[in-house]
């Protein structure tokens, strides 16, 4: 059975591509997925019958073997420390909007403090699927 790792998936359009371990870039229908699996993450590991579609190799009968585990999501904060850290990102939007509600910005040096923060949150915030 030919196994190799999702390139990219894309749910609502109902089909993705694999890259085989021999290289080869295999079509990744939904159908093809274990049933209640409606998405497979990028990198995920699998395993998968192939047959001569259409316009190429299709895979059929996936069995996932198990999703590559995520960097960004290994060093994100806890939740704990992220809801901290988003309140007191609040507290300064908060005093920027002050400022703004008086017809000014915030000085340059404040600005790029608070844009660099707003960055490194959103960040956390972002992972990829």
């Amino acid at each position: 059975m030919p196994s190799g790792k999702v390139r990219w998936f894309d749910a609502k359009r109902g089909y993705g591509f694999i890259t085989g371990d021999d290289g080869a870039d295999v079509f990744l229908p939904a159908a093809a997925l274990p049933a209640g699996v409606i998405t497979v993450r990028r990198g995920a590991q699998i395993e998968y019958s192939e047959i001569d579609g259409r316009k190429g190799p299709q895979a059929m009968s996936v069995r996932l073997i198990g999703p590559k585990p995520s960097v960004v999501a290994a060093r994100r904060p806890k939740p704990d420390d992220m809801a901290a850290i988003v309140e007191d990102l609040i507290k300064l939007l908060d005093g920027a909007g002050a400022k703004l509600r008086r017809h000014r910005y915030p000085a340059a040096a404040e600005s790029h403090k608070l844009a660099a923060m707003l960055r490194a949150v959103a960040d956390d915030f972002d992972v990829e699927e």
